[in-house]
This record gives C-alpha cells, sequence and structure tokens, in this order.
C-alpha cells in the first residue's frame, strides 16, 4: 500500500483533505543535485542508465516532498526505439539528421519489441519503485503522437511545426501511417510501464495546440484517445495537451482520469468545459515561480480554491523553468501542503 496516496484519490475523484501536488519536469535542471550527474553523463545516457534515471526520478521527491513522482526518461526514447535516430544536441537539442518527409520514410520506421528496445526504463521504474519505497505513486509518460510525430518530420524543436502540419495536410496517407505505428508502440510501452510499477500515465500532448480544433480532432486527439481506451482498464490516464482548451468538453467525453490544463485558461472556464465530470490538474504558469515565495504562495491558495479542492491536481500549466530558485519551488509545494479550505 502507498502511504500517501492523495494523488490516486484525486484521479479517482474521491474527496480529499487537500488536492495533492507535483510539478511537470519536477526531476530536472532546476535541481542542482540534477545538474551535478549532468555533468557526468549526457542526456540520453541518463535515460538509458536504470540507477541514474532512478535517482534523478527521486530526487525532488527528497528535497520537497511532494504528492507523486514522475520517472526521468525522455519522449524521444519511443522514436529512438522506432528506428528513427534521435541525438540531443547541446544549446539545439532534439535533432534528426533525416527527418521523415515521405510514405517511404515512413515504411522504414518499426513497431519495436518493448523489452527488447526500452527495457532499460522499466529497469528504471522497478528500480525507482524500490527508492519511493511506497511513500507516493510513480508517475509514467509518453509524449502524444502528434507531438512524437512533429519532431520526426520537422527534424528538431520548432515554433511552428510548420514541415509536420504541411507532411500532415499534403501527404496525410503517410502521416496517419505514421501516426498509427507510434501510436502501437506507445499503448506496448505504457502497458509495459504499469507492468514494471507505475501507478498512473500521463500523456504529453507539447504541440497539440499548433493546430485548429478540426485538425486537432484528426490529427492528435483520435491517436491519444485510442492509448486511453487502450489503457484504461491498466492504469489511470492524464492527458495534457497544451494550448487545447479547444478540446477539453471533447476530452472529457472519454475514459481519461484527469485532464491537464495550462495558463491560459481559467478554473471556471476549465471546469465549466468538462462538466465538472472528471479531475483537472495544472495549471499555474510556470514563470509565476520567478515571483516572490509569498506571492507564490497566495497565487497558489487563489488557485485551488478556483479549481475546488476536489478533483484537482496542483500542478504547473507546463514544464519547471531551468532558472527557477529553489525556494520558489518549495513555496508553491508548502503552499499545497499548508493549504486548508
Amino acid at each position: 500500500m502507498i502511504k500517501n496516496d492523495l494523488f490516486l484519490k484525486a484521479l479517482k475523484g474521491e474527496t480529499v483533505s487537500r488536492p495533492p501536488v507535483w510539478m511537470m519536469r519536477q526531476a530536472g535542471r532546476f535541481l542542482p543535485e540534477f545538474r551535478a550527474l549532468r555533468e557526468k553523463y549526457d542526456f540520453f545516457t541518463r535515460c538509458r542508465t536504470p540507477e541514474l534515471a532512478s535517482e534523478i526520478t527521486v530526487q525532488p521527491y527528497r528535497r520537497f516532498g511532494m504528492d507523486a513522482a514522475i520517472i526521468f526518461s525522455d519522449i524521444l526514447v519511443v522514436p529512438q526505439a522506432m528506428n528513427i535516430n534521435f541525438e540531443m544536441r547541446p544549446n539545439v537539442g532534439p535533432w534528426l539528421e533525416n527527418p521523415i518527409r515521405s510514405l517511404k520514410d515512413v515504411e522504414q520506421v518499426i513497431v519495436p519489441e518493448i523489452n527488447e528496445t526500452l527495457g532499460y526504463v522499466m529497469d528504471a521504474i522497478k528500480l525507482a519503485k524500490e527508492k519511493l519505497n511506497n511513500e507516493v505513486p510513480l508517475i509514467g509518460f509518453a509524449g502524444s503522437p502528434w507531438t512524437i510525430l512533429c519532431y520526426c518530420v520537422q527534424g528538431q524543436g520548432s515554433k511552428t511545426f510548420d514541415k509536420a502540419k504541411e507532411f500532415c495536410f499534403t501527404q496525410p496517407i503517410a502521416a496517419h501511417t505514421l501516426l498509427q505505428k507510434i501510436t502501437d508502440t506507445t499503448i506496448a510501452y505504457l502497458k509495459e510501464k504499469v507492468k514494471a510499477g507505475v501507478d498512473a500515465v500521463q500523456i504529453f500532448d507539447s504541440w497539440g495546440g499548433m493546430l485548429s480544433p478540426v485538425d486537432y480532432q484528426e490529427f492528435s486527439w483520435k491517436y491519444i484517445n485510442q492509448i486511453i481506451e487502450a489503457l484504461k482498464d491498466d492504469a489511470p490516464v492524464i492527458a495534457f495537451g497544451k494550448g487545447c482548451w479547444f478540446a477539453l468538453e471533447k476530452m472529457a467525453n472519454s475514459n481519461v482520469s484527469a485532464l491537464g490544463v495550462d495558463w491560459t485558461i481559467t478554473p471556471k472556464m476549465a471546469r465549466k468545459l468538462i462538466g465538472n465530470k472528471i479531475t483537472l490538474q495544472g495549471n499555474l504558469d510556470p514563470t509565476r515561480l520567478l515571483s516572490p515565495p509569498k506571492e507564490i504562495k497566495k497565487l497558489v491558495a487563489k488557485m485551488i480554491d478556483d479549481f475546488g479542492k476536489d478533483k484537482y491536481i496542483v500542478n504547473l500549466g507546463h514544464g519547471i523553468l531551468p532558472y527557477t530558485p529553489l525556494d520558489n519551488a518549495k513555496a508553491f509545494i508548502e503552499a499545497v501542503q499548508e493549504y486548508k479550505n
């Protein structure tokens, strides 16, 4: 039994004494102990070495005592396993030497055997579970098929992902074939993560907001929904689409356990769009963690008041920024731990 099960209770919509809290990208660059490991090991070495990945996973919990840990990994380990050779370049980020631009390219993409290609993630999960010692739940994650496609076609990060969108709009058969391969791989990957011990999974649709509402349904949501349907009996599923508030109503009419929201929507509007049917997660602007700690505490208390303490998980509206002061991150977590309605 997990000693602190606030996070799992909130995912089930149960009444809680206070909402749970964790932060996207909490196992990462704002922590000095993470930066110490970064000096010694490159990015994908950290992802592929279970001892390192599990250590990075538990670092923020040791420091701040949030209500859930999230396994340290990257969304691009999935395309790497599919024969798409991403690297992480300094000062550039994700880089693919030969982006996917045609149906012929898509045909070279495989749906891999998960334990052969991504077994190191499962090993990291098992080690992280040991280190957490049933104190708090562990979250597993994957990128949405659309977000993975964006990187595979663009070949690197982008402000517009214009080449990815062009690929979808001019070569829809190739695009849907690739999206389905990513979806099939992601379902198998997340199922193995649950078997390895994660207590919930989150799908990150970081670039969903690049699409119009109509295109979002065709190229993103229908694939996310396949993942939700495949996982719903195995573990709670959280879907987070950055900039996708326009799809909340449709997303809420699915078997998802919770929906993440960013800071471009008010709690009241988010609740209205989902008919208050399911749990919401979010949505403080990560840049707000650069405000003074006293102000952060006020903002968090108001955010909880506005969302309501039940069916709610406190989080940021995107990943924590790497230059966030530790005291400010601490104020964010403490504000939730001290919350009384």
